[in-house]
């Protein structure tokens, strides 16, 4: 008998007779009856909380809004071709002379000082943005190694909860899942900034 063949000997074992499934029940609350202005209010706390910034605008202002969360997280200053877009951002989001992701190796992003990006969904009780991968949201390594991270929210994307979350994304798609700046408090209990991600996140609310 190998190694392989023993192990699974002992599992099939220590498991005995298999037992029927048990059903689980997922009546988990999946719409939230607070106005929506609330949920933005909520979401707002939630970011700020996390040490992000966010800047409100509307529908018309998102490009002007941009550039102050670039000024933001940059300082005055910066270069629109330091600036990496996700290639489904609206034209009138990006600022003039930002470089589109073209799917170049993944380390030269980290060359890049700030991505602009929107997301699939923001939950406002966990303070977390979900981006999912596709144009609009652009590829992991696009959101993870340039320092600061701009991100985009629009009105209809702010839900309540996790649970209400879930139904919109696409359980197949590489989620990634951002509440605040990237940070680590693992040695000495010392927070630290832009440790697995980003160093600074903007947030730009349309309402």
């Amino acid at each position: 008998m190998s190694a392989r063949e023993e192990v699974l000997s002992r599992i099939r074992t220590a498991l005995g007779e298999r037992r029927p499934d048990v059903v689980v029940p997922r009546d988990y609350r999946t719409a939230d009856e607070r106005p929506a202005e609330q949920l933005r209010e909520v979401l707002v706390d939630r970011l700020e909380d996390y040490k992000a910034s966010v800047l409100h605008c509307g529908p018309d202002e998102v490009g002007a809004t941009v550039a102050a969360a670039l000024d933001t997280g940059l300082g005055a200053g910066w270069d629109p071709a330091s600036v990496v877009v996700a290639p489904g951002v609206p034209a009138g989001w990006r600022p003039e002379g930002a470089t589109e992701d073209d799917a170049r190796p993944a380390v030269e992003l980290a060359a890049f000082a700030a991505t602009l990006t929107g997301v699939a969904v923001a939950i406002a009780e966990t303070g977390t943005l979900v981006l999912d991968g596709s144009p609009l949201s652009g590829r992991r390594a696009v959101s993870l190694l340039p320092d600061c991270l701009v991100c985009v929210v629009e009105a209809g994307q702010v839900v309540g909860s996790v649970p209400e979350a879930l139904p919109r994304l696409d359980p197949n798609a590489p989620l990634t899942m951002i509440s605040g700046p990237s940070a680590t408090s693992d040695i000495e209990l010392q927070r630290v900034e832009g440790v697995h991600g980003p160093r600074t996140l903007v947030v730009v609310l349309v309402s």
